[in-house]
């Protein structure tokens, strides 16, 4: 029994802490890439998967903590799918994201990675 409550304990610590979010990633790319007539999770051939392809863009969303993350995602999706890189940014709280949004833009701007934000909002979300 103590060995049993010992592996949950070390389980429960073992797993990443996760930042709180207003609403899941998956909610803000349903409605975007549905909105865009998007491919949602296209698959590649190395089992990886674009979150919204479009004619033109290989699309990764992220919340603006995971900024880096979404730059090197979009690149690679670019290059898979024969299409321009491109960012949707998950815009929860304006005033603590602007640093991560404009941290993006630089990059972007260099890497030629066409970005758009999206907000609670401007996904038909209510804010709880």
């Amino acid at each position: 029994m103590k060995k049993l409550i010992l592996s949950a304990i070390i389980f429960c610590l073992a797993m990443p802490a996760q930042a709180k979010h207003l609403y899941p990633e998956k909610a803000y790319k349903n409605y975007w890439c549905s909105a865009h007539h998007g491919i949602q999770e296209y698959t590649l051939p190395d089992k990886t998967r674009v979150d919204c392809l479009l004619p033109n863009y290989a699309v990764e969303f992220d919340f603006t903590d995971k900024i880096y993350e979404a730059i090197g995602q979009s690149l690679y999706y670019g290059i898979m799918t024969d299409r321009k890189p491109a960012i949707v940014l998950i815009i929860e709280n304006p005033e603590k994201d602007q640093k991560y949004l404009a941290r993006l833009k630089k990059v972007a701007d260099k890497k030629r990675i066409t970005v758009w934000i999206t907000t609670p909002a401007g996904a038909g979300l209510k804010n709880p």
